[in-house]
């Protein structure tokens, strides 16, 4: 293909995808997508606005990556007569198989052909489609991204992979998940057209494994200060290997850019400990035990502390555990057990890498005009140079209230009150809600969860039908990957809710992460979201729900009407919110 730039902006992919002056190219001439857009968009910014002298050691970019634009994912939907399948209720795999099939257009054969021939490096292959990173619909991890791991010996099998990739995240346009949130959103499946990116894993390869030394989410805003922090200090979460870890699990370290030195919020060693990252996600350079096409995981694989101690990755991650002192020291020494606390890099600066975020988010926030949440991964050097390479993956826009509202102690302590907490997402007074849907806690169990997941979609349906927006309460972390963590709901799934209410137990604790694509749609649909601390807050008044209307009651989750409607209010600034009967 000529190498001229065309609708979308950007070069056409010129078949040199390693050695073109071009780190960005495309495939096709209709649009690129939201995501890729986004990515453009912060390339240009970042050439213009960001003095990379002052951060010694540090080269950032986004990675390389070609686009495969709208008008090649039309042309395989016709020409491999898809529509009627895709908007059907088939289940998931069915489509997926479907996809997998089908042929893609000719006409982009040779450049995929060429692009992989040259390459022996891990992709990602990402969903940019039309409708994502909207900042009021923001469809976060709504459609799939795929990892393959590209190191086959012979062309042909690594081709294979790559257009198997593609097929999949074309598939995942039509998913039960998508749907369900098109219908949240009132969009109709025929308005989304997906864009592809091509694009270099940032990473190096530890044995059989590949994957970056650190995966990060900064949000210029934070919604959950504590101490001394503000809102506008933003927040910070940060793991060890594939962001994979922080978006979908949530297990990360989690601080303010501005006081990066700041001690932990945990009471103890103990529950720092408990709480803190011990897995995290690579791709599998090795045998791949499953041969599995329209799994999302299928070249992906899950490793421990201690391997990535063997791979030499935790020198500049990790702290010690002295149990003589009884205390935490930054580094990795003896066989003390490790706690990833990422203090070489924060407390003693070993690369700037806070200093690079904080100028990062405010570049990105004059640029786009709000708050912004921002997605990276960085790769260091294994020897004693303090050198690293900071990918830019992703930048959207954050939806942040600016109404006052204030809360007053005696509102907090009411006799009305359903739920009251101190660690509130959102902003803002929602009145008229009737509608009540709570998983039981005399039924709760945590090897339920899926079914309870089951159970809350049905009720979703029938409310979203009715359009009667409603509270949602349980236990455990929504939206988590780990059932055993929490209730794995997708978006789709509770989208009718208006407000949402977590509850810990004493064996199910998980601290809430702010990295995570559920709280990203949950902060852009402007749901009020009441994290609940059994031993902390004040109970919810659970015998009070017990006693109102039935509207439906199943196995773990029930439905009640109110014959008056509740009050919610959130002060933003505070973090407080209550529920007033």
């Amino acid at each position: 293909m000529a190498s001229a730039e065309i609708k979308t902006g950007i070069p056409q992919f010129n078949r040199e995808f390693l050695t073109s002056r071009h780190k960005i190219t495309c495939i096709g001439k209709d649009a690129l997508g939201g995501k890729a857009s986004g990515l453009v968009f912060i390339r240009d910014i970042l050439e213009e606005r960001l003095d990379a002298a002052a951060f010694a050691g540090i080269t950032v970019a986004v990675p390389r990556m070609t686009v495969i634009c709208s008008d090649v994912f039309d042309n395989f939907m016709h020409l491999n007569d898809l529509y009627e399948l895709a908007r059907s209720d088939q289940p998931d795999d069915r489509i997926a198989h479907a996809f997998q099939r089908a042929n893609l257009p000719s006409e982009i054969v040779g450049d995929l052909w060429a692009l992989i021939a040259g390459m022996h490096t891990p992709l990602a292959i990402r969903s940019s489609s039309m409708l994502e990173d909207a900042i009021y619909e923001p469809f976060a991890g709504v459609y799939a991204t795929k990892m393959t791991p590209n190191n086959q010996f012979d062309t042909t099998t690594r081709f294979q992979k790559l257009t198997e990739a593609i097929k999949f995240v074309y598939a995942s346009t039509f998913f039960r998940g998508a749907k369900n949130y098109l219908k949240a959103v009132h969009r109709e499946i025929e308005e989304e057209r997906m864009a592809v990116i091509v694009q270099e894993v940032v990473g190096q390869r530890q044995a059989e494994r590949f994957y970056p030394q650190i995966s990060g989410v900064a949000r210029s805003y934070n919604f959950y200060s504590i101490g001394k922090e503000t809102p506008q200090d933003g927040v910070v979460e940060l793991a060890l290997g594939l962001g994979r870890t922080i978006v979908d699990d949530g297990m990360s370290w989690s601080y303010s850019p501005r006081y990066p030195k700041a001690n932990s919020p945990y009471n103890t060693i103990g529950d720092l400990m408990k709480q803190t990252q011990t897995k995290f996600w690579a791709v599998n350079m090795g045998r791949i035990p499953v041969y599995d096409p329209v799994v999302e995981t299928e070249y992906l694989v899950s490793a421990g502390l201690p391997d990535a101690e063997k791979d030499g990755s935790l020198r500049l991650l990790a702290s010690s555990y002295d149990p003589h002192s009884d205390r935490l020291y930054p580094g990795v020494f003896g066989d003390n057990p490790r706690v990833l606390t990422f203090a070489p890099i924060l407390q003693l600066q070993q690369i700037p890498l806070n200093d690079l975020v904080r100028e990062l988010l405010r570049i990105c926030e004059e640029a786009v005009g709000s708050p912004v949440e921002m997605e990276f991964a960085v790769t260091m050097e294994t020897g004693s140079t303090k050198t690293a390479n900071f990918g830019f993956l992703q930048v959207r826009p954050m939806v942040v209230s600016a109404e006052e509202i204030t809360i007053s102690d005696d509102e907090m302590n009411d006799a009305r009150v359903l739920a009251a907490s101190a660690t509130v997402l959102g902003n803002g007074i929602t009145g008229g809600i009737r509608d009540v849907v709570y998983v039981k806690p005399d039924t709760f169990r945590k090897e339920s969860t899926r079914q309870i997941a089951l159970e809350l979609e049905a009720i979703n349906q029938t409310l979203q039908r009715e359009d009667r927006p409603y509270l949602l309460m349980g236990f455990g972390r929504w939206g988590s990957t780990d059932p055993w963590l929490g209730i794995p709901v997708d978006w789709g799934q509770i989208s009718g809710a208006k407000a949402i209410v977590e509850s810990t137990l004493e064996d199910m604790n998980v601290n809430f992460s702010q990295g995570t694509h559920f709280f990203h749609n949950i902060n852009s649909f402007r749901v009020s979201y009441f994290s609940m601390h059994h031993d902390v807050d004040r109970p919810i008044d659970w015998q009070w729900l017990d006693e109102q209307e039935v509207a439906a009651d199943k196995e773990f989750v029930r439905h009640v009407r109110l014959s008056t409607t509740l009050t919610i209010k959130v002060d933003g600034r505070s973090s407080r919110g209550v529920i007033l009967k």
